[in-house]
């Protein structure tokens, strides 16, 4: 009700319409921001780590108990709640965006090497104990993931085109979780810790490799004329929260909606 009645209040825009001669979709002829969405729906992989990966890694391949995979959600919601403001924060153009995506996917890196550990201990405790380490790893890299990729995925796209160019790289969402599980279960379960170290150099490379895509597609906008597309490294900040969670719900997996 509270959300018909704010919607309700906005003003009505029109429609723009396309240039003469240009593609009705034109997110689709974008190469730069296509290579950036495919990089965020490769990180994106971590949501059905949390949601499938990790449960059954718990459940058939370590000594800690099944309650562990509640206490890791609980951990991971808590974080969100508390912390993804403050990550956020840092975030303020395109540059420090992509500064804090590069991190992140190091962080990724260390917290799969970290759950790969938890396979060797010989107890319920220590195996617990170190699954929750590499879970605060893995919310601390979603958390900058998050931050960095909706200034990326708003950063980019063209003032008039927010709708389409927004549409395009949510589906990173869909293709992490239809093609996540078959992927992590075959990694995780199939191959073990061999799965997990090759699970973390995906992150960590993704993760680096957005850098070079951003500026890529910076260029291609000041060349094509439209600095609209490019809010700048360091110019405008956004509100705290406001970094959360563009390309899924409230914080990249950070928020529990999305697991």
């Amino acid at each position: 009700m509270t959300a018909a009645l704010v919607l309700s209040r906005l003003p009505v825009v029109a429609p723009a319409k396309p240039a003469p001669g240009e593609a009705r979709l034109a997110v689709l002829r974008d190469r730069p921001y296509a290579v950036v969405t495919v990089i965020n729906a490769i990180m994106l992989f971590y949501m059905p780590l949390i949601s499938l990966g990790i449960p059954l890694w718990i459940a058939q391949r370590t000594q800690a108990p099944t309650w562990t995979v509640s206490a890791l959600l609980v951990l991971n919601t808590l974080s969100a709640v508390v912390f993804q403001g403050r990550v956020a924060r840092r975030v303020r153009g395109l540059g420090s965006a992509s500064r804090v995506v590069r991190p992140a996917g190091l962080v990724m890196f260390a917290a799969c090497a970290v759950f790969a550990l938890s396979t060797i201990a010989s107890s319920a405790w220590t195996a617990g104990l170190i699954l929750l380490a590499a879970a605060a790893l893995l919310v601390l890299g979603e958390m900058m993931l998050a931050s960095g990729a909706w200034e990326i995925s708003f950063g980019l796209a063209p003032a008039d085109k927010q709708g389409q160019y927004q549409g395009f790289f949510g589906t990173g969402q869909a293709v992490a979780r239809m093609l996540g599980p078959l992927a992590l279960t075959t990694l995780l379960l199939g191959w073990g810790v061999p799965g997990w170290l090759l699970l973390g150099v995906l992150f960590a490379a993704t993760g680096i490799a957005m850098g070079p895509a951003v500026r890529w597609a910076e260029r291609t906008r000041a060349h094509a004329g439209r600095p609209e597309a490019t809010a700048g490294p360091d110019e405008l900040p956004r509100p705290a929260g406001s970094s959360g969670g563009a390309h899924h719900s409230p914080t990249s997996s950070a928020l529990p909606a999305q697991h």
